[in-house]
């Protein structure tokens, strides 16, 4: 059954005013000013709702979990159309181009309901809470969902600057905040040598689990790899006695 905004007639119903009424076929725009390339009108907002219809969250999830599933599948991001991802989401195309302006936009979206939450660190020292890290990051390496949003968004770097720019704010950033943060305290607890360079040392810390998950799949993320790799590190960058 398809999902259907507030306000239609039925189950099946993809919008009103559109041509199509039932399941998801061929999709139309209601009107020039609602779908790139079919008028003169402006395109609505990214991700903004159409004037005087209430925003559906029920829907929204449905096309986010719909281009998700479609991700899960092992279509690239490249061949990710929104054609594709209304028919797999039980909508019309126009119910997506009221909420987002094209597929970069929407994969915006997708990254952030993607990404899970901070992992809570114990505080009680600074190997635990590397570990914690690190834990989080095998985790997620190992997570399909994850994995699999992570290779096509390393994939699209170069094509789709906006869609790196947008994992970059919303999953690189944030989580390196955090390492550093965890790095800066260890420094001033005396727990690594003072003249550590944190940036680099951040790098060095994530850098095993980030090439296992891209380029060493085969290699594998056993559990007790955080612990593994953060006493390995940790052997070297303690200050002498």
């Amino acid at each position: 059954m398809s999902l259907a905004d507030p306000g239609t007639t039925g189950p099946g119903t993809i919008d009103p005013g559109t041509t199509g009424t039932t399941g998801p076929g061929p999709d139309t725009c209601p009107g020039p000013d609602t779908c790139p390339g079919t008028g003169t009108g402006p395109v609505p907002r990214p991700g903004g709702p159409a004037r005087g219809r209430p925003r559906s969250e029920a829907v929204e999830r449905a096309i986010i979990e719909g281009a998700m599933k479609l991700l899960e599948d092992g279509v690239p991001l490249a061949e990710l159309s929104i054609e594709r991802i209304a028919r797999t989401a039980g909508v019309g195309k126009a119910t997506i181009y009221r909420r987002w302006s094209g597929k970069e936009e929407l994969f915006v979206d997708v990254l952030r309901a993607a990404e899970p939450v901070d992992p809570e660190l114990p505080g009680t020292s600074l190997r635990d809470d590397l570990v914690a890290l690190l834990e989080s990051l095998r985790r997620r390496g190992l997570a399909r969902r994850a994995s699999v949003i992570l290779h096509n968004v390393h994939a699209q770097m170069k094509s789709s600057p906006k869609i790196w720019a947008a994992y970059r704010d919303t999953v690189v950033l944030p989580r390196r905040r955090l390492g550093l943060e965890v790095l800066r305290r260890g420094r001033e607890n005396g727990e690594l040598r003072a003249d550590v360079d944190l940036e680099l040392l951040h790098d060095i810390v994530v850098g095993p689990l980030l090439v296992r998950t891209l380029l060493r799949p085969d290699a594998g993320l056993p559990d007790g790899l955080a612990e593994q790799v953060v006493d390995t590190l940790l052997q070297g960058l303690r200050p002498a006695p």
